[in-house]
């Protein structure tokens, strides 16, 4: 099923209701922003991912990446698509106009994103990591490397890609061991092998800007020792023409259970001679430009998983519909459709609010890094920024949990035909399983929200969003309407669970460790579980405006409140569950040694 219709309705939704676009276009550098250009915006990206990219999905899982004397080849289709994809400039939507991008906000350029994951997953992967490498470059490289390369970047002439982990060193990055040696001219020539770099080679673009992490000779051990080379896959001319091949390249590409079209490489430097390549910066800070395009990538992962979990449950909702089985229990009537029986519609329900939740968190923290490029206010912008790092995380652990569970459902709900691959429902599944592993895995973002994000700070930016849905909550209670009074409620009681645990968590952060790391990830679950509450019913208080008002599609934000209550009546009660597993903290298996497993 090559199906794909991007839900613009629920997406402008929470772009006007939950990350107030029309607040972002007030903001300097973002005034051509109007609701008419994003109506306009959306629309064309629409026909674009449902026309040219979804019907390439199948296609390219079946046929996946070759590798060849002449390098790595993609799937039919794959360069005439990336091509106009380029051309109608997408690749730079939300990049600087003065580099060649639209310079639109991340509030808007979210939607189109997530558009193109929805629509081709491994399609999306390559210019998700040249955007994540632009804003690297804009961060830390010189002007002459500006350039030269951030324009054929910005464009999609040239793709990029981040080089990080190697085979002794996945994400403890304190142990590579690539190097860097210095040479006359000002360069370096570069030396090691990295594993799992996705687009490290392909026959779309001339050429591949690749971002590597590396030791200088006089480096000290550790992360403190590593810097960022930009290494091309061919060396640039003084006029800018491409010149001599360097020498980078791909010497493997991975088999994998998902994304078979995005070529996942192994990619050696230096093997004749040294890989000539550019300090990016510093010496000795390339983690923390790293981190920059890092940033960027967890919040792009975490959409895939709402793109993921969207495409699965169009996928199955289309089948409910049509595929007839068993008596409905209510009525009497035989052979129904599936979308008929209790348990598929809770299903069904249980996949659509999940990923609205998700999609509110991910659009609401666009829109905050947003408020970080163009408010001049130090104070304010530091607000922002700490609000959409302590989201970062949240988004990209909750938004690809959710995404496995979600596929996993649409495959539940086929049926034994969700087992069979010509229906196309294993695929979303297959696709979104890597994905709470790369950008760092659900393990690695928990730690990230305890000890880089709440803790920092001494929990003052989580007690902003626990402010916040308190305020949310209450609001609903005060509305004198019972569907939202008993959102309040069941908000308001998984706040408290949160709050809690957090408190544990603070009181028992230097004398047991163990216990603490121990209910990360149930902590992370729990966080992820009461700020989709908070935006659900934040949703829920615009839909029942307009309601109210008897304004617009009544039956959309009908649907919108039933969501919300839907979120709150069979998921936030789980909120209080997670915080006894994260009270519990280690207790079962102190005293025990690892005879136990």
């Amino acid at each position: 099923m090559s199906d794909y219709r991007a839900p613009i309705k629920d997406m402008r939704f929470v772009m006007d209701e939950i990350a107030g676009l029309k607040d972002i276009n007030q903001l300097p550098g973002f005034e051509e922003a109007t609701p008419d250009l994003a109506s306009a915006v959306l629309d064309e990206a629409a026909k674009f991912s449902g026309e040219v990219l979804a019907p390439l999905n199948a296609t390219g899982d079946k046929q996946g990446c070759k590798l060849t004397a002449a390098g790595v080849t993609t799937p039919d289709g794959w360069k005439a698509a990336y091509k106009a994809f380029c051309d109608a400039g997408w690749n730079g939507i939300a990049s600087p106009a003065e580099f060649g991008g639209q310079g639109l906000p991340d509030t808007l350029a979210i939607a189109v994103k997530e558009m193109v994951c929805s629509a081709n997953l491994a399609f999306s992967i390559g210019p998700l990591l040249t955007t994540g490498a632009t804003e690297a470059l804009l961060t830390c490289a010189s002007d002459e490397l500006k350039s030269i390369y951030l324009e054929k970047m910005v464009t999609g002439e040239w793709t990029g890609t981040m080089n990080l982990t190697e085979p002794q060193a996945g994400s403890d990055l304190a142990l590579i061991r690539s190097r860097a040696e210095p040479q006359a001219d000002g360069s370096y020539r570069v030396f090691g092998q990295k594993i799992f770099i996705s687009y490290g080679d392909h026959d779309m673009t001339d050429n591949i800007v690749h971002l590597v992490l590396a030791r200088l000779p006089d480096a000290p051990a550790g992360v403190k020792g590593i810097s960022m080379f930009l290494v091309p896959k061919f060396l640039v001319n003084a006029d800018g023409t491409l010149g001599a091949r360097n020498d980078a390249y791909c010497v493997s590409i991975e088999h994998k259970l998902g994304i078979h079209a995005s070529p996942t490489c192994v990619m050696a430097y230096g093997d004749n001679g040294g890989a000539v390549g550019y300090l990016l910066g510093e010496a000795n800070r390339g983690l923390e430009y790293m981190f920059i395009m890092m940033n960027e990538a967890r919040l792009g992962v975490g959409l895939q998983g709402v793109a993921l979990g969207e495409r699965a449950y169009q996928h199955a909702l289309a089948y409910a519909r049509e595929r007839k089985q068993g008596r409905d229990a209510l009525t009497g009537e035989a052979l129904v459709t599936l979308d008929k029986h209790p348990d598929i519609r809770r299903m069904l329900m249980l996949m659509k609010t999940r990923v609205e939740a998700s999609r509110a968190a991910t659009y609401y923290t666009a829109s905050l890094l947003d408020r970080v490029h163009a408010i001049n206010d130090p104070e304010e912008k530091k607000r922002n920024l700490y609000l959409a790092e302590f989201l970062i995380p949240i988004v990209k652990g909750g938004g690809t949990e959710m995404g496995i569970e979600v596929t996993s459902l649409g495959i539940q709900i086929h049926g034994g035909m969700g087992f069979i691959e010509e229906t196309g429902a294993a695929q979303h599944w297959r696709d979104s399983r890597i994905t709470t592993i790369y950008e760092g895995t659900t393990g690695i973002q928990a730690n990230d929200l305890l000890f880089r994000k709440l803790m920092r700070d001494q929990g003052a930016t989580a007690k902003v969003v626990f402010g916040e849905v308190y305020a949310t909550a209450k609001t609903l209670g005060a509305s004198g309407k019972p569907e939202l009074i008993a959102i309040g409620q069941r908000l308001g009681t998984a706040l408290k669970a949160w709050t809690a645990a957090t408190e544990w968590l603070a009181a028992n952060a230097k004398t047991g460790l163990s216990g603490v790391l121990t209910a990360a990830v149930p902590y992370l679950h729990l966080a992820v579980t009461v700020c989709g509450g908070w935006f659900m019913g934040k949703a829920a208080l615009a839909a029942a405006g307009y309601l109210e008002q008897g304004e617009g599609d009544q039956a959309f934000y009908r649907a919108k409140l039933a969501s919300a209550r839907f979120y709150a009546d069979q998921l936030l009660p789980q909120a209080a569950a997670y915080a006894e597993t994260v009270m519990a903290g280690d207790t079962a298996l102190m005293g025990v040694g690892d005879e136990i497993f």
